[in-house]
C-alpha cells in the first residue's frame, strides 16, 4: 500500500499505551441519549427484513432495478444451476436418490436452494448488523450525519464533532463485518486500500478522516492492523473496532444488550424457519428445475421422482437425456 500521510484526528498518545495512536473517543462529543429499547427493536427487526431482501435477491443474482422480465429469464437460467447444483453436490448417490424417492420435484428443488442459501447465511447475518449500526448510529443523536455508502468497500459514513470547537469533525467511513477472520490475512491489505480510497476521494468530505473495520460479534476494543514482519501499520487511518467498543460507540449499547435484543426481536416477530432466510421460491426458478428432470426422465408424471436407480445413473454421471 502507498504511503498515506496520517490524519489530523484526536488519538490516544501513551508510547505504552495498547490503545496509542488510536482514536481518542474522549475527545468526540459523548452520548447524550439513548434509543428507547421499544424504538431500538423497531430498528432492528427493520433490519432483519431488510437483509432478508437483500440476501432472497443477492442469492438469485438479481439486480436491484431489475424489471420483472429480467427478474424471470433469471429465475430460468437460476433453475438450471439449481439442478447442476442437485447432480454435482449430493452427499452420498445411494442415499441421496432414497431420500428423493416419492418426493415431488419443487420439495428438493427447494430443499437445494435452502443448501445454497447456507452458504450465503454470514453474508445476511452482515447485513443485518451493518442496518442496525447505520439506522442506530443515525437516530442516536450523536452525529452530525450518518449516511449510507452502500459500495464493495465501505457501508456508510458518519460525522462526528470533536469537543475542542475550533476542530473540524472527524469523518468515520465504515465497512461492518461479522468477524475479523471474515477477511483473510491476505485480503486486509487490500481491503484497508480500498476502504481509505473510498474516504480520500469522497468530495463532500471536510475534515479529517478514519477508517474503520466495524467487526459485529467478536469481543474486544480498538486495534490497529500492521504488517505482521514489520509491526508497521497497513494505514495510520485505519482502525479495527471490536464489539464491545463498536456497538457503544455508534449505538450507546453494549454488545450484549445488542445481541439479546436482536434475539427478543426475533422470538417476538417471527417463528424458526427451516430456511435461514425468509427466501421465496419464485415459480420460473422451481419449474425448470423440473423441466431438466424431466429431461432427465426422473419423474412421474406428477411430478414426483419415481426412479431410484435413474437417479444413481445421474448423480454418478452414466444418464444421458
Amino acid at each position: 500500500m502507498a504511503r498515506v500521510s496520517p490524519q489530523d484526528y484526536p488519538r490516544v498518545q501513551k508510547e505504552n499505551d495498547k490503545f496509542n495512536a488510536c482514536l481518542d473517543e474522549a475527545c468526540l462529543t459523548p452520548h447524550t441519549y439513548k434509543i428507547p429499547v421499544k424504538k431500538l427493536k423497531s430498528i432492528i427487526l427493520d433490519a432483519i427484513q431488510s437483509a432478508n431482501r437483500k440476501s432472497s435477491r443477492e442469492i438469485l443474482s438479481v439486480p436491484e432495478n431489475a424489471t420483472e422480465d429480467e427478474a424471470k429469464r433469471i429465475y430460468k437460467k437460476e433453475g438450471k444451476e439449481l439442478f447442476k447444483y442437485f447432480v454435482k453436490y449430493y452427499d452420498d448417490p445411494a442415499s441421496a436418490a432414497y431420500q428423493c424417492l416419492g418426493k415431488h420435484f419443487s420439495e428438493i428443488a427447494q430443499e437445494q436452494l435452502r443448501n445454497r442459501i447456507l452458504q450465503k447465511q454470514r453474508m445476511n447475518s452482515g447485513w443485518r448488523y451493518q442496518f442496525i449500526a447505520q439506522e442506530s448510529a443515525r437516530q442516536s443523536k450523536r452525529f452530525i450525519s450518518v449516511s449510507g455508502i452502500g459500495t464493495a468497500e465501505a457501508d456508510f459514513n458518519a460525522q462526528i464533532k470533536q469537543i475542542e470547537p475550533r476542530k473540524k469533525p472527524v469523518n468515520i467511513y465504515v465497512s461492518v463485518k461479522n468477524r475479523s477472520n471474515t477477511l483473510g490475512g491476505q485480503d486486509w491489505p487490500k481491503a484497508i486500500q480500498a476502504l481509505e480510497q473510498v474516504a480520500r476521494n469522497d468530495r463532500n468530505r471536510d475534515g479529517p478522516y478514519i477508517c474503520v473495520f466495524g467487526i459485529a460479534m467478536e469481543k474486544g476494543l480498538q486495534r490497529i492492523k500492521t504488517i505482521q514482519k514489520t509491526k508497521v501499520p497497513h494505514s495510520p487511518n485505519t482502525e479495527v473496532w471490536l464489539s464491545d467498543f463498536f456497538w457503544p460507540f455508534f449505538v450507546n449499547y453494549s454488545y450484549e444488550e445488542i445481541i439479546l435484543a436482536v434475539l427478543h426481536t426475533l422470538r417476538e416477530q417471527t417463528s424458526p424457519d427451516p430456511v435461514p432466510v425468509n427466501i421465496s421460491f419464485p415459480e420460473e426458478l422451481m419449474a425448470t428445475f423440473g423441466e431438466y428432470c424431466k429431461e432427465y426422465k426422473l419423474l412421474d408424471s406428477e411430478g414426483r421422482f419415481n426412479d431410484a436407480n435413474r437417479l444413481v445413473a445421474v448423480f454418478c454421471g452414466q444418464a444421458k437425456k
